[in-house]
């Protein structure tokens, strides 16, 4: 039997996209899945996350209570433990989503969706506030917007919004963590923004010189 030939690679941010959009099949190395059941704390290096390995990161097994909006003043009568403490000390007014709440979606421009109905922004603010997806997959689920289901974005949503829910309800001690997720996030959302700036600015040139070519009759 003839070995399969090997698929190529996924398209990256700044490749070509068909005109019709990516096939949905070709967004993620497997297929998204809900929050799995959280692992214990990472003990030490709060960069034990598997992010580098390219794993998402997962919400830790966590029975403390969630950080106080900030500005409010944590004691031990509300559950918080000395390291809650501290580290509320560290992070000052800082909570997950604080990072994602100062991006826009400038930039980020979604093809044309005849076949769904969906509020965009909110869709890309959730999109762009994940500490799961990877800037590379993010820019997929966008260009595969308009062969996307209802039902796939609809439950696309759903767990970007459990995500968001999960590491919000997480104890203090994961916020330095999470703050240095969010932060290497934030960055590469802005990365695709300025990608999508510069593949403006190279069709338009592209647009300018056919029309040259034109006008000479070339």
């Amino acid at each position: 039997m003839a070995d399969q030939p090997t698929p190529p690679p996924p398209p990256k941010p700044g490749d070509s996209v068909p005109k019709g959009g990516l096939d949905p099949t070709q967004v993620f190395a497997s297929p998204p899945q809900p929050p799995p059941p959280p692992p214990p704390p990472p003990q030490g290096s709060a960069s034990a996350t598997g992010q580098d390995a390219g794993a998402p990161p997962t919400p830790p097994q966590d029975s403390g209570p969630p950080p106080p909006p900030p500005g409010t003043q944590a004691t031990k009568d509300q559950g918080f433990d000395d390291e809650d403490l501290r580290i509320l000390g560290e992070v000052g007014d800082y909570r997950f989503g604080s990072i994602n709440s100062t991006l826009t979606n400038d930039n980020i421009i979604v093809p044309a969706h005849v076949e769904t109905n969906f509020d965009e922004q909110a869709f890309l603010t959730l999109l762009r506030g994940s500490i799961s997806l990877t800037r590379d997959e993010k820019w997929r689920i966008v260009q595969a917007m308009p062969n996307l289901s209802q039902f796939q974005i609809d439950e696309l949503q759903k767990i970007l919004e459990e995500e968001k829910k999960k590491f919000s309800e997480l104890s203090p001690k994961h916020l330095l963590q999470l703050q240095k997720l969010e932060q290497k996030h934030a960055e590469d959302w802005k990365d695709l923004q300025s990608v999508t700036v510069q593949e403006g600015a190279k069709q338009e040139e592209q647009a300018q010189a056919d029309d040259i070519r034109k006008q000479l009759g070339l």
